[in-house]
């Protein structure tokens, strides 16, 4: 089972590359495409276009998004292709199967992609970086942004819970929430930076979603990501603009546990994805049917403390990364609790991931009606 879970960029793609080979029996007109990134050529963003004789469903698998996120979405892609992708109609279901959108993040162990940019945060439809979005951000700035070395961890834990705990008494909760994970584009050495124009690898994300949406009567979309929500039990994260509610969708897609991403139920985010979709979908492809979600594994737990932990963890990889650490020892400690917020070691979380992933594709793919047995 931990087989599954990759070591390396290097090990995933090459897995990847192999594995596409063992779907061309149902697929035989599928091909390999790549985006070598402009300044890194070594690194690329693979996809797989398998497409059927008769073009009217598109699965899309993409992970990878927040790079090291891409070590459990390799797993999940690797649980596709081994146990889905020949349960779908190849005569009317193509594929197109996205291996590491931002593969300098996965490479090196980061969410944001080489410009410091989170991905999640630049899907910005009409290319309007707003430095209005996220006015909260700004008053606790100095809070989830220190300009400063970090100094020994046991320094910064005392002051960290403090200041959380009384942030959240004012400006309150809510707030502190958002402004932690709505995204921002003033700040380029802050945490969820959204960059203030499309990235090299979000423009390539859009084409294959105009490509995709231009080709096929009806869309359907797995992005795989891990951090937030329940320890032992994933969520699938659906954007606002999808008119289906949570709890329809929990009983459609017989899945315990479905979100929409808003400020009431998961968190609201500025630049998504998959809201992104949905947007060209109504603005150049109004009749065509799409379904963008999510798949999200918590890791350390959706708990006040455990919030605080990944809230504490994000803000110290991001000092680490942009200003340094005094103490050696705290570098390699950040590092070990950073890698476990987004890859648990522990093989019980591991192997639920891999029960929950598996009962949610068969849900989705259910409830469109595209398995064949």
């Amino acid at each position: 089972m931990d087989a599954l879970f990759p070591k390396s960029y290097e090990a995933s793609r090459a897995r990847f590359l192999r594995d596409v080979e063992l779907l061309r029996p149902h697929w035989p007109s599928s091909r390999l495409e790549a985006h070598p990134l402009k300044n890194i050529p070594d690194l690329s963003i693979d996809w797989l276009w398998a497409e059927p004789h008769k073009k009217e469903n598109l699965v899309l698998i993409s992970i990878a998004e927040h790079g090291i996120e891409g070590y459990v979405g390799s797993a999940m892609l690797k649980l596709f292709m081994d146990e889905f992708a020949p349960r779908l109609n190849s005569e009317n279901t193509g594929l197109l199967l996205v291996h590491a959108i931002n593969p300098w993040g996965m490479k090196h162990h980061k969410r944001v992609n080489p410009n410091h940019v989170d991905l999640n945060r630049n899907f910005v439809f009409d290319g309007n970086f707003s430095s209005a979005i996220n006015p909260d951000y700004d008053t606790l700035k100095n809070f989830l942004s220190p300009r400063r070395p970090i100094r020994n961890l046991g320094t910064e834990k005392l002051p960290f819970y403090a200041n959380a705990l009384r942030y959240i008494i004012s400006p309150g909760r809510v707030k502190v929430k958002a402004a932690s994970l709505l995204g921002q584009h003033r700040h380029p050495q802050g945490i969820y930076y959204g960059g203030t124009e499309w990235q090299e690898e979000t423009i390539v994300l859009m084409e294959l979603y105009r490509t995709a949406l231009a080709g096929y009567q009806n869309f359907i979309q797995v992005d795989v990501h891990t951090g937030y929500g329940p320890r032992h039990q994933m969520t699938i994260i659906i954007p606002p603009l999808d008119s289906t509610s949570s709890s329809v969708a929990m009983r459609k897609f017989n899945y315990p546990l479905v979100q929409k991403i808003d400020a009431d139920e998961f968190y609201a985010i500025s630049g998504d994805m998959g809201e992104y979709v949905y947007r060209l979908r109504d603005a150049e492809f109004p009749n065509k049917n799409v379904f963008a979600c999510g798949f999200e594994f918590g890791t350390f737990g959706n708990s006040l403390p455990a919030l605080l932990r990944s809230l504490h963890i994000s803000i110290l990889e991001n000092q680490l990364r942009h200003h340094g650490a005094v103490d050696p020892k705290a570098e390699s400690k950040i590092r070990a609790e950073y890698e476990e917020l987004f890859l648990p070691t522990e093989h019980n979380w591991r192997e639920k991931a891999l029960s929950d992933c598996r009962r949610a594709f068969d849900g989705v793919f259910r409830a469109h009606g595209i398995l064949t047995n």
